[in-house]
């Protein structure tokens, strides 16, 4: 009694993504759109310096902080650190734009006056300056009448 041996071969069809390799191959390169006008948003606080760049709608260009760039602790809040990030701003938009901006300020540090002085300096045109800084309008709740 011999045993005879069954073999089945199955086909395994595999569909050619020939589309899709050709996608791969050729990928486009980023398009680096140019801004004539747009928004440099200023934010300052006791702990950090945030500069972001957006177009005239809004989209986000470019930003950069001092936290980013290195700065550690109270050093952050620097007007040193400030110019810096501006000059890290202005470094990354220089082909593209927007160099025709209205800067929004927002915050109270001493990094506010020194960011501004340098948009100017890097060939910023600022078309207008706006101060968005919160403020209160009735202070803080007292406290309660302490009772002994």
């Amino acid at each position: 009694m011999a045993q005879k041996k069954t073999t089945t071969t199955t086909k395994k069809t595999t569909a050619t993504k020939k589309t899709s390799a050709k996608k791969a191959d050729k990928t486009p390169a980023k398009k680096s759109k140019s801004f004539d006008a747009g928004r440099v948003y200023i934010n300052v606080s006791f702990n950090n310096t945030l500069i972001t760049v957006t177009d005239t709608n809004g989209n986000v260009v470019a930003w950069a902080s001092a936290g980013s760039l290195g700065f550690a602790g109270p050093k952050k809040a620097t007007p040193f650190a400030a110019q810096k990030v501006v000059a890290t701003i202005a470094e990354k938009i220089a082909k593209s734009g927007p160099f025709n901006v209205d800067v929004i300020v927002s915050g109270v540090s001493v990094g506010r006056d020194s960011a501004i002085r340098s948009l100017i300096n890097h060939g910023f045109n600022i078309l207008s300056i706006k101060d968005v800084t919160p403020v209160p309008h009735n202070g803080p709740k007292p406290k309660k009448v302490r009772r002994v």
